[in-house]
């Protein structure tokens, strides 16, 4: 008990929480699985907070790339979705993953949405820098590539 002031806040309150579960049901089964989905919550806002978005635009203003940093998965998404700007003219923006890792159908969704919005306002997207385990997922799940994806987009 002691060192608790000493650890992290969330392994503290993770620690916490199992022994109280534990002590009041008598059930360390309830315990621990209340302790993992916990440290899970804690971890998932973590790693969402190590990501980033900055863009730069070209020497004529009629391009933009975007770099992504970071975990991009279901906690990361909205941020994601917050740092492009659709109503900026332009005639082509590259969106560089190439220091991001897609996680799941979440990001792979944030994705589609974002290249299907440039283009639906006449912006030619290019996504580059995918590792082999991003693009297996993008290829896998992504509509942004497939024919009629506007439609689709036009459909939600």
């Amino acid at each position: 008990i002691r060192n608790l002031r000493s650890h992290p806040a969330s392994s503290s309150v993770v620690m916490v929480v199992t022994v109280v579960l534990v002590v009041y049901s008598h059930n360390l089964a309830i315990g621990v699985l209340a302790g993992v989905l916990l440290s899970g919550v804690f971890f998932a806002s973590k790693i969402a907070q190590i990501f980033g978005v900055h863009s730069e635009a070209s020497e004529d203003g009629r391009a933009r790339t975007y770099h992504i940093t970071g975990q991009l998965f279901y906690a990361s998404v909205e941020r994601f979705n917050a740092a492009f700007d659709f109503k900026e003219a332009l005639d082509a923006v590259t969106i560089d993953v190439s220091r991001a890792h897609i996680w799941d159908i979440s990001s792979v969704a944030a994705v589609d949405m974002v290249v299907l919005k440039f283009r639906r306002e006449g912006t030619t997207v290019t996504l580059v820098g995918m590792n082999e385990a991003s693009e297996t997922i993008v290829d896998k799940l992504a509509i942004h590539d497939k024919p009629g994806a506007m439609d689709q987009l036009t459909a939600h």
